[in-house]
């Protein structure tokens, strides 16, 4: 039977096809992984909104990556610990991680072990429920700058934040983000650049932003407000062959590849799996194995958001 990633003789490889080369025939850039420096937990993809554009497309019905469970998250810790990796960060995306009824207790075992932690929310409803905002304060008192709160707040105006995300949608976020910052905790905030917005303007507008909000927040910290590029996998993007590393000056180590990796749990799978990265859930090939050793193989840039968002964008989730 004939590979499907292989082209018939006389054909020419479609891009993002072929593992190894591109659709030119050039050899395609991979990415080795040089320290575990962050490891991923996606959550469960459940979400209390359902946005315009999510990469993941997360919703309220949308359970395709279930809930991790606290002895889910322990097992990979374990691991981390068992075979001294060195991981400074564990992070928690979703969907919304506080939709997650163990996130509290997730994070309680995580930090306690000594990890910092970031978690990736909407700061809506979920994170206002009386039980998760008791459980959070207990958590900042305890851990203090150890846990992030990294706020998804697409741009500092409440129409074009709402035409993302809904309707009410920023003054919900601006009642989480309050919220955290009446407990001092650390905040930081994901932005996005499709507003056709350039870099200062859109900084001085979320520094407005804060500065009316009282938000002890600093707009011009490209480590605390986060302009993430955006993701299309329809876009017509260059595939990244060895060449361009040299070719566009970026350094494979530099890619979020070659320190993190992501857990997820699919439905219907009877434990979770490591994917390469926090953009790829969903795409066998980016499915590394079941553990964390299984999962330190090279990772080939064979999809278009390698391409745009990391190596062309210069994005990263991890701090």
């Amino acid at each position: 039977m004939n590979d499907p990633l292989q082209p018939l003789a006389g054909q020419a490889l479609a891009p993002f096809t072929d593992p190894t080369l591109t659709a030119k025939g050039e050899a395609r850039a991979h990415v080795s992984l040089t320290k575990l420096d962050t490891l991923w937990f996606n959550t469960g993809t459940l979400c209390n909104i359902e946005c315009a554009s999510c990469y993941i497309e997360s919703s309220p019905t949308n359970d395709r990556l279930v809930y991790l469970t606290e002895a889910d998250v322990a097992s990979y810790l374990d691991e981390i610990e068992r075979d001294t990796l060195g991981t400074r960060e564990i992070g928690f995306t979703g969907g919304e991680p506080f939709m997650n009824p163990s996130m509290l207790a997730i994070l309680e075992d995580t930090l306690g072990r000594g990890f910092d932690a970031l978690v990736l929310t909407n700061a809506m409803q979920p994170l206002l429920r009386p039980r998760v905002k008791k459980g959070v304060e207990e958590l900042v008192n305890k851990y203090g700058p150890r846990l992030t709160f990294r706020v998804s707040l697409d741009h500092y105006s409440a129409a074009l934040h709402d035409e993302e995300r809904g309707p009410g949608a920023f003054d919900k976020a601006m009642e989480g983000l309050a919220f955290l910052s009446s407990l001092g905790a650390q905040i930081t905030i994901a932005g996005r650049t499709c507003w056709g917005e350039d870099d200062v303007s859109s900084r001085l507008g979320y520094a407005d932003l804060f500065a009316a909000q009282s938000l002890a927040i600093d707009a011009n910290d490209p480590l605390t407000v986060t302009l993430f590029p955006e993701m299309d996998e329809t876009a017509d993007v260059p595939e990244i062959t060895t060449a361009c590393w040299s070719i566009l000056n970026v350094n494979p180590n530099d890619m979020m590849c070659a320190t993190s990796r992501m857990v997820v749990k699919h439905k219907g799978a009877g434990a979770p799996t490591v994917a390469a990265c926090t953009l790829l859930p969903y795409d066998p090939q980016f499915d590394l194995g079941a553990t964390l050793s299984d999962a330190s193989k090279d990772v080939a840039l064979n999809h278009r958001h390698c391409a745009k968002f990391c190596v062309l964008g210069g994005g990263s989730c991890s701090t």
